[in-house]
């Protein structure tokens, strides 16, 4: 039987961290099913931790969202259009209650190749904010995450925030996912897309899809093939090979790997077009 401890500052939790022998839980809806029967070992319970939950604007103009905010509170936040494929992978991740208890920091460190909250934070550019009693550090969410359930994170470390940068906020995002049912599914390919335009031709584009590699991928031959294009075109233009070049589906329970790469371009086209709506 382990210990349970629950601070409420961060230089607290920092301290009780030092030695690098704790588990994190950060709502748990991961955590407690994975321990079958009963948790194991010193549990450090972050959630009440003031500054590692809400979102809140930066200085330099982007937005931090505490690694301890729920789904739920991502949902209904007032955020730009740029957040809406954030905003609806939220409304998916599980039931009502597991996005009540669930919390961005959670689904990110447990590190699922068909973790909704990640293609929608790689197409804002995300960072993830890291803590330890060494000090912070900043790592582009595409680093932090480094393979299924594998993340950048020391012994002695925690994910404190998500970062948002302002060039990100600009422009519409939006989420399709494609499961075996329409609720409550873990995703067979999932994709996020952020278009920016000007005078009537995209002039960004942020792509990425989930479940279909290791981890989820920005599609940057997509996202020059976009370059430009008017709106009624840009559909055209997404093409299998640009799609397929950044990803290495596989054959499991839920899909084949060939039919991943056929609904992945599908997918890409589909939240392109709203997007571009």
């Amino acid at each position: 039987m382990g210990s349970y401890a629950r601070p409420s500052t961060l230089a607290e939790a920092l301290n009780l961290m030092a030695p690098g022998d704790k588990r994190l839980l950060a709502g748990g809806t991961d955590l407690y099913p994975g321990a079958g029967t009963a948790l194991s070992g010193d549990i450090l319970d972050l959630t009440a931790v003031a500054g590692l939950s809400g979102l809140e604007p930066t200085a330099e103009g982007g937005v931090r969202i505490g690694a301890c905010t729920t789904w739920t509170a991502i949902a209904e936040a007032d955020l730009p259009p740029a957040f809406d494929a954030l905003r609806a992978a939220a409304r998916q991740v599980g039931g009502r209650q597991i996005q009540n208890a669930g919390t961005i920091g959670g689904n990110l460190c447990n590190a699922s190749p068909a973790a909704d909250g990640v293609p929608p934070l790689l197409a804002l550019d995300a960072r993830a904010e890291l803590v330890s009693p060494r000090g912070t550090r900043l790592l582009p969410l595409a680093d932090f995450i480094t393979g299924p359930r594998k993340v950048a994170l020391d012994r002695d470390e925690a994910l404190a925030a998500v970062l948002i940068p302002a060039p990100a906020l600009a422009g519409r995002s939006a989420f399709v996912k494609l499961g075996a049912r329409a609720y409550l599914v873990i995703s067979i390919a999932m994709v996020a897309a952020r278009i920016v335009t000007e005078a009537g031709r995209v002039r960004e584009a942020a792509v990425a899809v989930g479940a279909c590699s290791a981890v989820a991928r920005r599609l940057p031959a997509v996202e020059a093939a976009l370059q430009g294009a008017r709106p009624a075109e840009a559909a055209e233009r997404i093409v299998p090979a640009d799609v397929a070049a950044a990803l290495a589906p596989i054959d499991d329970v839920r899909a084949s790997a060939a039919y991943r790469a056929g609904a992945a371009t599908e997918l890409v086209r589909r939240a392109v077009t709203e997007a571009l709506a």
